[in-house]
Protein backbone atom coordinates (compact mmCIF):
# COMPACT_ATOMS: atom_id res chain seq x y z
CA UNK A 1 0.00 0.00 0.00
CA UNK A 2 2.79 2.67 -0.37
CA UNK A 3 2.15 3.41 -3.74
CA UNK A 4 2.51 7.18 -3.29
CA UNK A 5 -0.57 9.70 -3.78
CA UNK A 6 1.61 11.88 -3.54
CA UNK A 7 2.75 13.00 -7.26
CA UNK A 8 0.48 10.79 -9.25
CA UNK A 9 -1.56 13.04 -11.03
CA UNK A 10 -5.54 13.72 -10.07
CA UNK A 11 -5.76 15.72 -13.26
CA UNK A 12 -7.33 13.51 -15.68
CA UNK A 13 -10.29 13.14 -12.47
CA UNK A 14 -10.46 16.99 -12.12
CA UNK A 15 -11.18 17.68 -16.11
CA UNK A 16 -13.63 14.96 -15.91
CA UNK A 17 -15.59 16.24 -12.93
CA UNK A 18 -14.86 20.18 -14.00
CA UNK A 19 -18.26 20.03 -15.91
CA UNK A 20 -20.35 17.56 -13.82
CA UNK A 21 -22.64 19.24 -11.28
CA UNK A 22 -24.55 18.64 -8.44
CA UNK A 23 -28.58 18.60 -8.67
CA UNK A 24 -30.37 19.31 -5.76
CA UNK A 25 -33.78 20.35 -4.85
CA UNK A 26 -35.40 20.11 -9.11
CA UNK A 27 -38.36 18.26 -9.98
CA UNK A 28 -37.32 18.73 -13.74
CA UNK A 29 -36.15 15.22 -15.16
CA UNK A 30 -34.39 17.15 -18.09
CA UNK A 31 -31.44 18.47 -15.54
CA UNK A 32 -28.54 17.53 -16.62
CA UNK A 33 -25.57 15.84 -14.59
CA UNK A 34 -22.45 16.50 -16.34
CA UNK A 35 -20.94 16.71 -19.65
CA UNK A 36 -21.13 13.13 -20.26
CA UNK A 37 -24.79 13.57 -20.64
CA UNK A 38 -26.33 11.92 -17.56
CA UNK A 39 -29.40 12.93 -16.40
CA UNK A 40 -31.65 13.65 -13.89
CA UNK A 41 -34.78 12.19 -16.32
CA UNK A 42 -32.11 9.47 -17.01
CA UNK A 43 -31.52 8.80 -13.03
CA UNK A 44 -35.62 8.69 -12.27
CA UNK A 45 -35.46 6.31 -14.73
CA UNK A 46 -32.89 4.29 -13.46
CA UNK A 47 -34.69 4.62 -9.90
CA UNK A 48 -38.38 3.89 -10.71
CA UNK A 49 -37.52 0.99 -12.42
CA UNK A 50 -35.50 -0.67 -9.27
CA UNK A 51 -36.89 -3.34 -6.70
CA UNK A 52 -38.34 -2.20 -4.87
CA UNK A 53 -39.42 0.58 -7.02
CA UNK A 54 -39.38 4.10 -5.34
CA UNK A 55 -42.25 6.84 -6.97
CA UNK A 56 -42.63 10.12 -7.09
CA UNK A 57 -43.52 10.38 -3.45
CA UNK A 58 -39.79 10.77 -2.86
CA UNK A 59 -38.16 14.45 -3.20
CA UNK A 60 -34.92 14.63 -5.43
CA UNK A 61 -32.30 13.46 -3.45
CA UNK A 62 -29.34 16.05 -2.41
CA UNK A 63 -25.52 15.81 -2.30
CA UNK A 64 -24.44 13.74 0.73
CA UNK A 65 -22.96 16.15 3.17
CA UNK A 66 -19.06 15.79 4.29
CA UNK A 67 -16.03 17.12 4.54
CA UNK A 68 -14.69 17.60 2.31
CA UNK A 69 -17.90 17.79 -0.09
CA UNK A 70 -18.71 15.54 -2.66
CA UNK A 71 -17.40 17.06 -6.44
CA UNK A 72 -20.59 15.74 -8.97
CA UNK A 73 -23.79 13.85 -7.33
CA UNK A 74 -26.70 12.58 -9.73
CA UNK A 75 -29.90 12.72 -7.69
CA UNK A 76 -32.42 10.55 -7.96
CA UNK A 77 -35.67 9.45 -6.17
CA UNK A 78 -35.41 7.12 -3.47
CA UNK A 79 -35.00 6.53 0.20
CA UNK A 80 -31.51 6.19 -0.06
CA UNK A 81 -29.43 3.66 2.61
CA UNK A 82 -29.05 3.60 6.37
CA UNK A 83 -27.56 1.00 8.75
CA UNK A 84 -29.81 -1.87 9.66
CA UNK A 85 -29.50 -4.91 12.22
CA UNK A 86 -29.55 -6.97 9.02
CA UNK A 87 -26.90 -4.13 7.67
CA UNK A 88 -23.35 -6.07 6.51
CA UNK A 89 -19.79 -4.43 4.35
CA UNK A 90 -19.37 -7.07 1.70
CA UNK A 91 -15.68 -7.64 -0.48
CA UNK A 92 -16.93 -8.47 -4.31
CA UNK A 93 -15.17 -11.25 -5.41
CA UNK A 94 -11.63 -10.30 -6.83
CA UNK A 95 -11.32 -7.51 -4.41
CA UNK A 96 -9.95 -9.05 -1.46
CA UNK A 97 -7.16 -6.70 -0.90
CA UNK A 98 -10.09 -3.90 0.71
CA UNK A 99 -10.83 -6.46 3.64
CA UNK A 100 -9.28 -4.00 5.90
CA UNK A 101 -11.35 -0.72 4.53
CA UNK A 102 -14.54 -3.11 4.48
CA UNK A 103 -13.75 -4.14 8.23
CA UNK A 104 -13.12 -0.40 9.42
CA UNK A 105 -16.26 0.78 7.90
CA UNK A 106 -18.12 -1.64 9.51
CA UNK A 107 -17.07 -0.87 13.02
CA UNK A 108 -17.43 2.65 12.49
CA UNK A 109 -21.17 2.00 11.11
CA UNK A 110 -21.76 -0.57 13.62
CA UNK A 111 -23.15 -3.18 11.08
CA UNK A 112 -21.53 -6.88 10.15
CA UNK A 113 -18.66 -7.87 8.70
CA UNK A 114 -19.22 -10.81 6.00
CA UNK A 115 -16.33 -10.79 3.72
CA UNK A 116 -16.18 -11.74 0.26
CA UNK A 117 -19.96 -13.05 -0.48
CA UNK A 118 -22.85 -11.86 -2.87
CA UNK A 119 -24.41 -8.03 -1.28
CA UNK A 120 -27.76 -8.37 -0.22
CA UNK A 121 -30.41 -5.83 0.81
CA UNK A 122 -29.19 -3.44 3.53
CA UNK A 123 -25.34 -4.21 2.51
CA UNK A 124 -22.51 -2.22 1.52
CA UNK A 125 -20.67 -3.52 -0.88
CA UNK A 126 -16.78 -2.41 -1.79
CA UNK A 127 -15.12 -3.36 -5.13
CA UNK A 128 -12.11 -2.99 -6.73
CA UNK A 129 -12.57 -1.84 -10.77
CA UNK A 130 -8.60 -1.39 -12.04
CA UNK A 131 -8.42 0.65 -14.93
CA UNK A 132 -11.90 2.55 -14.49
CA UNK A 133 -10.50 6.20 -13.30
CA UNK A 134 -7.96 8.11 -11.81
CA UNK A 135 -5.74 7.30 -8.48
CA UNK A 136 -7.79 8.19 -5.63
CA UNK A 137 -11.26 8.23 -7.65
CA UNK A 138 -14.40 6.37 -6.54
CA UNK A 139 -17.98 5.76 -7.64
CA UNK A 140 -20.33 5.46 -4.91
CA UNK A 141 -24.21 4.23 -5.68
CA UNK A 142 -27.11 4.28 -3.31
CA UNK A 143 -29.84 2.17 -4.68
CA UNK A 144 -32.08 -0.82 -4.01
CA UNK A 145 -31.42 -0.81 -0.46
CA UNK A 146 -27.79 -0.75 -1.32
CA UNK A 147 -24.37 1.08 -1.21
CA UNK A 148 -22.07 -0.16 -3.80
CA UNK A 149 -18.40 1.70 -3.66
CA UNK A 150 -16.25 1.00 -6.60
CA UNK A 151 -12.29 2.55 -7.49
CA UNK A 152 -9.36 2.00 -9.23
CA UNK A 153 -7.69 1.33 -6.21
CA UNK A 154 -7.55 1.22 -2.20
CA UNK A 155 -7.14 4.85 -1.60
CA UNK A 156 -10.04 5.46 -3.65
CA UNK A 157 -12.60 2.76 -2.24
CA UNK A 158 -11.29 4.23 1.02
CA UNK A 159 -12.52 7.88 0.51
CA UNK A 160 -15.94 6.77 -0.72
CA UNK A 161 -16.34 4.66 2.44
CA UNK A 162 -15.57 8.10 4.26
CA UNK A 163 -17.92 9.56 2.24
CA UNK A 164 -20.71 7.34 3.51
CA UNK A 165 -19.36 7.43 7.17
CA UNK A 166 -20.21 11.10 7.33
CA UNK A 167 -23.01 10.88 5.62
CA UNK A 168 -24.80 8.50 8.31
CA UNK A 169 -23.36 10.98 10.43
CA UNK A 170 -24.61 13.93 9.52
CA UNK A 171 -27.95 12.88 8.57
CA UNK A 172 -28.60 9.05 9.40
CA UNK A 173 -28.51 7.98 5.29
CA UNK A 174 -26.59 8.19 2.52
CA UNK A 175 -28.82 9.89 -0.08
CA UNK A 176 -29.68 8.16 -3.22
CA UNK A 177 -27.86 8.39 -6.42
CA UNK A 178 -24.56 8.16 -7.68
CA UNK A 179 -21.54 10.21 -6.20
CA UNK A 180 -19.07 10.37 -8.84
CA UNK A 181 -15.87 12.07 -6.73
CA UNK A 182 -11.99 12.33 -6.91
CA UNK A 183 -9.46 14.80 -5.16
CA UNK A 184 -8.78 18.15 -7.39
CA UNK A 185 -4.61 18.14 -5.74
CA UNK A 186 -2.68 14.77 -4.95
CA UNK A 187 -0.88 15.75 -1.86
CA UNK A 188 -3.32 16.79 0.91
CA UNK A 189 -2.10 16.75 4.51
CA UNK A 190 -0.62 17.98 7.53
CA UNK A 191 3.15 18.82 8.75
CA UNK A 192 4.09 17.90 11.89
CA UNK A 193 7.41 19.23 14.16
CA UNK A 194 7.83 16.58 16.48
CA UNK A 195 11.29 17.78 17.12
CA UNK A 196 11.11 20.81 18.98
CA UNK A 197 7.57 19.25 20.95
CA UNK A 198 7.40 15.70 22.01
CA UNK A 199 3.80 13.84 21.26
CA UNK A 200 2.38 11.17 22.03
CA UNK A 201 2.20 8.06 19.88
CA UNK A 202 -1.45 7.68 20.04
CA UNK A 203 -1.78 11.36 19.78
CA UNK A 204 -0.05 11.13 16.43
CA UNK A 205 -2.24 8.32 15.39
CA UNK A 206 -5.09 9.93 16.70
CA UNK A 207 -4.31 12.67 13.70
CA UNK A 208 -4.03 9.83 11.53
CA UNK A 209 -7.37 9.06 11.90
CA UNK A 210 -8.85 12.80 11.88
CA UNK A 211 -6.58 13.08 8.62
CA UNK A 212 -8.42 9.91 7.00
CA UNK A 213 -11.75 10.71 8.01
CA UNK A 214 -10.81 14.73 5.52
CA UNK A 215 -9.22 12.47 3.01
CA UNK A 216 -6.15 13.91 3.68
CA UNK A 217 -2.78 11.45 2.38
CA UNK A 218 0.66 12.64 3.34
CA UNK A 219 1.61 13.56 7.33
CA UNK A 220 5.00 14.90 7.29
CA UNK A 221 7.49 14.63 10.37
CA UNK A 222 10.05 16.91 11.21
CA UNK A 223 11.87 14.60 13.71
CA UNK A 224 15.36 16.77 13.82
CA UNK A 225 15.90 20.26 14.76
CA UNK A 226 17.66 22.35 17.15
CA UNK A 227 15.73 21.19 20.19
CA UNK A 228 15.80 17.95 19.71
CA UNK A 229 15.95 14.59 18.15
CA UNK A 230 13.10 12.45 18.30
CA UNK A 231 12.79 8.94 16.50
CA UNK A 232 15.59 6.69 18.19
CA UNK A 233 18.65 5.67 16.41
CA UNK A 234 20.80 2.65 16.52
CA UNK A 235 23.71 4.12 14.22
CA UNK A 236 23.72 7.55 16.20
CA UNK A 237 22.10 6.91 19.65
CA UNK A 238 24.23 9.31 21.05
CA UNK A 239 22.10 12.44 19.31
CA UNK A 240 18.80 10.58 20.37
CA UNK A 241 16.47 13.15 22.99
CA UNK A 242 15.24 11.35 26.24
CA UNK A 243 11.85 12.16 24.98
CA UNK A 244 11.38 10.38 21.47
CA UNK A 245 9.61 7.61 19.37
CA UNK A 246 11.45 4.50 19.65
CA UNK A 247 11.51 2.70 16.05
CA UNK A 248 8.76 -0.12 17.57
CA UNK A 249 6.33 3.28 18.33
CA UNK A 250 7.12 4.69 14.78
CA UNK A 251 6.43 1.11 13.28
CA UNK A 252 3.17 1.32 14.89
CA UNK A 253 2.20 4.95 13.44
CA UNK A 254 3.25 4.06 10.13
CA UNK A 255 1.21 0.83 10.32
CA UNK A 256 -1.54 2.69 10.97
CA UNK A 257 -1.05 5.81 8.44
CA UNK A 258 -0.52 2.73 5.98
CA UNK A 259 -4.10 1.32 6.60
CA UNK A 260 -5.50 5.16 6.37
CA UNK A 261 -3.87 5.56 3.11
CA UNK A 262 -1.61 8.50 4.59
CA UNK A 263 1.92 8.47 2.97
CA UNK A 264 4.54 9.86 6.05
CA UNK A 265 7.30 11.93 4.96
CA UNK A 266 10.30 12.26 7.04
CA UNK A 267 12.64 14.80 7.31
CA UNK A 268 16.36 15.08 8.50
CA UNK A 269 16.63 19.09 7.82
CA UNK A 270 20.41 19.74 6.64
CA UNK A 271 22.65 21.51 6.84
CA UNK A 272 21.05 23.77 8.86
CA UNK A 273 18.47 22.76 11.83
CA UNK A 274 20.79 20.45 13.03
CA UNK A 275 21.69 21.38 16.74
CA UNK A 276 20.77 18.48 18.78
CA UNK A 277 23.00 16.24 16.15
CA UNK A 278 25.69 18.93 16.81
CA UNK A 279 25.90 19.14 20.78
CA UNK A 280 27.05 15.33 20.51
CA UNK A 281 29.65 16.01 17.61
CA UNK A 282 30.85 19.19 18.16
CA UNK A 283 33.47 19.22 16.36
CA UNK A 284 31.19 19.58 13.46
CA UNK A 285 29.93 22.60 14.28
CA UNK A 286 29.86 25.57 11.44
CA UNK A 287 32.12 28.83 12.95
CA UNK A 288 32.04 31.77 11.43
CA UNK A 289 35.74 33.75 10.85
CA UNK A 290 36.07 34.94 14.74
CA UNK A 291 35.52 31.58 15.52
CA UNK A 292 32.13 32.25 17.06
CA UNK A 293 30.08 28.92 16.89
CA UNK A 294 26.80 29.06 14.18
CA UNK A 295 23.35 27.83 15.97
CA UNK A 296 22.14 24.99 14.37
CA UNK A 297 24.90 24.68 11.27
CA UNK A 298 27.08 21.75 10.39
CA UNK A 299 30.26 22.53 8.62
CA UNK A 300 29.42 21.55 4.95
CA UNK A 301 33.90 22.20 4.40
CA UNK A 302 34.43 19.17 6.44
CA UNK A 303 33.80 15.47 4.70
CA UNK A 304 33.08 14.05 8.25
CA UNK A 305 29.92 16.16 8.59
CA UNK A 306 27.90 14.40 4.99
CA UNK A 307 29.31 11.30 6.95
CA UNK A 308 27.40 11.85 9.66
CA UNK A 309 24.14 13.09 7.88
CA UNK A 310 24.25 10.10 5.31
CA UNK A 311 24.90 7.25 7.64
CA UNK A 312 21.44 9.17 9.92
CA UNK A 313 19.40 9.34 6.37
CA UNK A 314 20.44 5.70 5.37
CA UNK A 315 19.03 4.49 8.53
CA UNK A 316 15.86 5.94 8.06
CA UNK A 317 15.12 5.37 4.87
CA UNK A 318 14.59 2.03 5.79
CA UNK A 319 12.49 2.61 8.58
CA UNK A 320 10.16 4.49 6.49
CA UNK A 321 9.65 2.83 3.45
CA UNK A 322 7.16 5.45 1.85
CA UNK A 323 7.94 7.48 -1.55
CA UNK A 324 8.79 10.75 -0.40
CA UNK A 325 12.03 12.21 1.61
CA UNK A 326 12.18 15.82 2.96
CA UNK A 327 16.17 17.26 2.96
CA UNK A 328 14.93 20.40 4.16
CA UNK A 329 17.48 22.62 3.12
CA UNK A 330 16.25 26.10 4.90
CA UNK A 331 17.57 28.27 6.51
CA UNK A 332 21.32 27.38 6.76
CA UNK A 333 23.05 30.55 8.83
CA UNK A 334 25.92 30.94 7.10
CA UNK A 335 23.81 32.53 4.12
CA UNK A 336 21.66 35.26 6.67
CA UNK A 337 24.85 37.06 7.26
CA UNK A 338 25.54 40.14 5.17
CA UNK A 339 28.67 38.94 3.50
CA UNK A 340 28.54 35.28 4.10
CA UNK A 341 31.66 34.87 2.12
CA UNK A 342 33.76 37.16 4.11
CA UNK A 343 32.09 35.76 7.58
CA UNK A 344 32.98 32.00 6.53
CA UNK A 345 36.20 32.12 4.58
CA UNK A 346 36.80 28.44 5.03
CA UNK A 347 33.46 27.87 2.66
CA UNK A 348 34.14 30.34 0.81
CA UNK A 349 37.68 28.71 -0.07
CA UNK A 350 36.71 25.82 -0.47
CA UNK A 351 33.59 27.30 -3.18
CA UNK A 352 35.95 28.27 -5.40
CA UNK A 353 38.31 25.31 -5.55
CA UNK A 354 35.74 23.08 -6.24
CA UNK A 355 33.23 25.03 -8.62
CA UNK A 356 35.74 27.88 -10.20
CA UNK A 357 36.01 31.78 -9.07
CA UNK A 358 33.08 32.45 -9.82
CA UNK A 359 31.67 30.45 -7.15
CA UNK A 360 29.63 31.24 -3.44
CA UNK A 361 28.98 29.39 -0.46
CA UNK A 362 25.41 28.91 -2.28
CA UNK A 363 26.57 26.75 -4.58
CA UNK A 364 28.90 25.07 -1.68
CA UNK A 365 25.10 24.58 -0.03
CA UNK A 366 23.10 23.20 -2.91
CA UNK A 367 26.00 20.72 -3.91
CA UNK A 368 25.36 19.72 -0.23
CA UNK A 369 22.11 19.30 -0.70
CA UNK A 370 22.18 17.25 -4.11
CA UNK A 371 25.08 15.10 -2.88
CA UNK A 372 22.29 14.72 0.18
CA UNK A 373 19.58 13.74 -2.17
CA UNK A 374 21.84 11.45 -4.35
CA UNK A 375 22.85 9.40 -0.81
CA UNK A 376 18.96 8.52 -0.98
CA UNK A 377 18.84 7.39 -4.67
CA UNK A 378 19.69 3.75 -3.65
CA UNK A 379 16.21 3.90 -1.79
CA UNK A 380 14.45 5.30 -3.88
CA UNK A 381 13.12 8.37 -2.72
CA UNK A 382 11.33 11.21 -4.47
CA UNK A 383 12.67 14.41 -3.05
CA UNK A 384 11.47 17.65 -0.89
CA UNK A 385 13.05 20.93 -0.43
CA UNK A 386 11.88 23.88 1.54
CA UNK A 387 11.95 26.65 -1.08
CA UNK A 388 14.64 29.10 0.56
CA UNK A 389 16.96 25.97 0.13
CA UNK A 390 17.20 26.71 -3.67
CA UNK A 391 18.85 29.75 -4.74
CA UNK A 392 19.09 32.51 -7.19
CA UNK A 393 21.79 32.27 -9.94
CA UNK A 394 24.80 30.11 -9.04
CA UNK A 395 27.61 28.18 -10.50
CA UNK A 396 25.42 24.81 -9.35
CA UNK A 397 22.31 24.24 -10.09
CA UNK A 398 19.76 22.18 -7.66
CA UNK A 399 18.48 18.76 -8.64
CA UNK A 400 15.75 19.60 -11.10
CA UNK A 401 13.23 16.67 -9.53
CA UNK A 402 13.01 18.39 -5.95
CA UNK A 403 9.91 19.42 -5.38
CA UNK A 404 9.45 22.79 -3.59
CA UNK A 405 7.60 23.00 -0.83
CA UNK A 406 7.07 27.13 -0.50
CA UNK A 407 6.45 28.70 2.88
CA UNK A 408 8.29 31.94 3.32
CA UNK A 409 5.44 34.99 3.14
CA UNK A 410 6.92 36.70 5.86
CA UNK A 411 10.77 36.81 5.47
CA UNK A 412 12.49 39.99 3.71
CA UNK A 413 13.77 39.24 1.05
CA UNK A 414 12.66 35.49 -0.08
CA UNK A 415 11.81 35.37 -3.37
CA UNK A 416 8.19 34.67 -4.82
CA UNK A 417 6.69 31.55 -5.63
CA UNK A 418 6.76 32.15 -9.49
CA UNK A 419 10.66 32.24 -9.44
CA UNK A 420 10.07 28.31 -8.77
CA UNK A 421 6.97 27.69 -10.67
CA UNK A 422 8.85 29.17 -13.61
CA UNK A 423 11.74 26.70 -13.35
CA UNK A 424 8.72 24.46 -14.29
CA UNK A 425 9.59 22.98 -10.50
CA UNK A 426 6.38 21.14 -8.73
CA UNK A 427 5.09 22.97 -5.75
CA UNK A 428 3.26 22.27 -2.36
CA UNK A 429 1.70 24.79 -0.94
CA UNK A 430 2.75 25.38 2.64
CA UNK A 431 1.93 29.34 2.80
CA UNK A 432 3.21 30.40 6.03
CA UNK A 433 0.34 33.21 6.17
CA UNK A 434 -2.77 31.04 6.14
CA UNK A 435 -1.43 27.25 7.32
CA UNK A 436 1.29 27.76 9.54
CA UNK A 437 0.34 26.83 13.52
CA UNK A 438 3.54 28.10 15.45
CA UNK A 439 2.97 27.43 19.09
CA UNK A 440 3.53 30.47 21.25
CA UNK A 441 3.13 32.94 17.85
CA UNK A 442 6.59 34.51 17.73
CA UNK A 443 7.68 36.91 15.13
CA UNK A 444 4.34 37.96 14.17
CA UNK A 445 3.07 35.09 13.58
CA UNK A 446 -1.07 34.29 15.09
CA UNK A 447 -2.75 31.01 15.15
CA UNK A 448 -4.29 31.05 11.90
CA UNK A 449 -8.41 29.86 11.45
CA UNK A 450 -10.18 28.02 9.80
CA UNK A 451 -12.23 30.64 8.74
CA UNK A 452 -9.37 32.46 6.60
CA UNK A 453 -8.61 29.80 5.11
CA UNK A 454 -11.87 28.54 3.92
CA UNK A 455 -12.81 31.76 3.01
CA UNK A 456 -9.55 33.37 1.46
CA UNK A 457 -7.20 30.66 0.76
CA UNK A 458 -6.57 28.54 -2.59
CA UNK A 459 -3.84 26.25 -3.35
CA UNK A 460 -2.43 29.06 -5.90
CA UNK A 461 -2.38 31.62 -2.96
CA UNK A 462 1.30 30.04 -1.85
CA UNK A 463 2.80 33.60 -0.65
CA UNK A 464 0.69 36.25 1.06
CA UNK A 465 -3.22 36.79 0.30
CA UNK A 466 -2.49 36.85 -3.84
CA UNK A 467 -2.73 33.69 -6.03
CA UNK A 468 -0.17 32.90 -8.30
CA UNK A 469 -1.55 33.16 -12.01
CA UNK A 470 -4.04 30.29 -13.14
CA UNK A 471 -1.66 29.10 -15.67
CA UNK A 472 0.35 27.58 -12.87
CA UNK A 473 -2.04 25.57 -11.14
CA UNK A 474 -0.83 22.69 -13.10
CA UNK A 475 2.05 22.37 -11.01
CA UNK A 476 0.94 23.24 -7.60
CA UNK A 477 0.45 19.14 -6.32
CA UNK A 478 -1.86 20.64 -3.01
CA UNK A 479 -1.05 21.94 0.41
CA UNK A 480 -0.10 21.19 3.53
CA UNK A 481 -1.10 22.59 6.98
CA UNK A 482 1.87 22.79 9.53
CA UNK A 483 2.37 22.63 13.52
CA UNK A 484 5.77 24.45 14.70
CA UNK A 485 6.74 23.95 18.00
CA UNK A 486 8.97 26.59 18.40
CA UNK A 487 7.67 27.67 21.86
CA UNK A 488 6.79 23.44 22.71
CA UNK A 489 5.02 24.56 26.29
CA UNK A 490 3.00 27.16 25.02
CA UNK A 491 -0.02 24.86 24.33
CA UNK A 492 -0.50 21.40 25.65
CA UNK A 493 -0.85 18.36 22.53
CA UNK A 494 -4.59 18.20 23.52
CA UNK A 495 -4.19 22.00 23.19
CA UNK A 496 -2.92 21.82 19.67
CA UNK A 497 -5.06 19.18 18.39
CA UNK A 498 -8.03 21.23 19.12
CA UNK A 499 -6.53 24.57 17.75
CA UNK A 500 -5.98 22.34 14.64
CA UNK A 501 -9.26 20.93 14.47
CA UNK A 502 -11.41 23.20 12.08
CA UNK A 503 -7.83 24.75 10.00
CA UNK A 504 -7.05 21.30 9.13
CA UNK A 505 -10.77 20.67 7.55
CA UNK A 506 -11.07 23.92 6.05
CA UNK A 507 -7.34 22.58 4.07
CA UNK A 508 -9.06 19.64 3.22
CA UNK A 509 -12.42 21.27 1.76
CA UNK A 510 -9.78 23.31 -0.47
CA UNK A 511 -7.57 21.11 -1.99
CA UNK A 512 -10.06 18.42 -2.51
CA UNK A 513 -12.17 20.57 -4.44
CA UNK A 514 -11.12 23.59 -6.81
CA UNK A 515 -14.75 25.39 -6.48
CA UNK A 516 -15.36 27.84 -4.08
CA UNK A 517 -17.37 26.33 -1.11
CA UNK A 518 -20.93 26.62 -1.41
CA UNK A 519 -21.65 26.47 2.49
CA UNK A 520 -21.05 28.97 5.20
CA UNK A 521 -18.59 29.08 7.25
CA UNK A 522 -21.37 28.46 9.54
CA UNK A 523 -22.86 25.76 8.18
CA UNK A 524 -19.38 24.23 7.59
CA UNK A 525 -18.54 24.33 11.49
CA UNK A 526 -21.55 22.81 12.22
CA UNK A 527 -21.30 20.24 9.59
CA UNK A 528 -17.53 19.88 11.58
CA UNK A 529 -19.50 18.99 15.03
CA UNK A 530 -21.39 16.37 13.42
CA UNK A 531 -18.91 14.72 11.18
CA UNK A 532 -15.77 15.09 12.99
CA UNK A 533 -14.07 11.93 14.80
Amino acid sequence: MWSSPGIRAAGAAALALATAVTVAGCDSGSARAGAAGTTTGRAESAAESATPSPTRSYPLSTAPRGIPSVRAHEAARGPGWKPAPESGVVIAKGSEGLADEGKLLSQELKISYRGVTAARPGDVELALATGSGAPESYTLTARDNKVRITGPDQAGVFYGTRTLKQAVRADGAMPEGVVRDAPARPQRGLNLDIARKYYTPGWIEDRLREMADLKLNQLGLHFSDDQGFRIESTTHPEIVSPEHLTKAQVKQILAVADRLHITVVPEIDSPGHLGAVLRQHPSLQLRNVNGKATQGAIDISNPESAKLIDELQSEFAQLFPGPWWNLGADEYQALVVADPEASYPKLAKLAVEKYGSGARIQDLTTAWTNDRGAALRPYGKKLKIWNDGLFKGGVVKADPGMEVQYWTGKEYGAREPVAYLSEGRKVVNFNDEYLYYVLGEPNTFVYPTGKRIYEEWTPLVLRGTKPVPEKYSPQIQGGMFAVWGDFPNAQTQDQVAKGIRLPLAAVAQKVWDAEKPKESWSAFTALAEKVGS
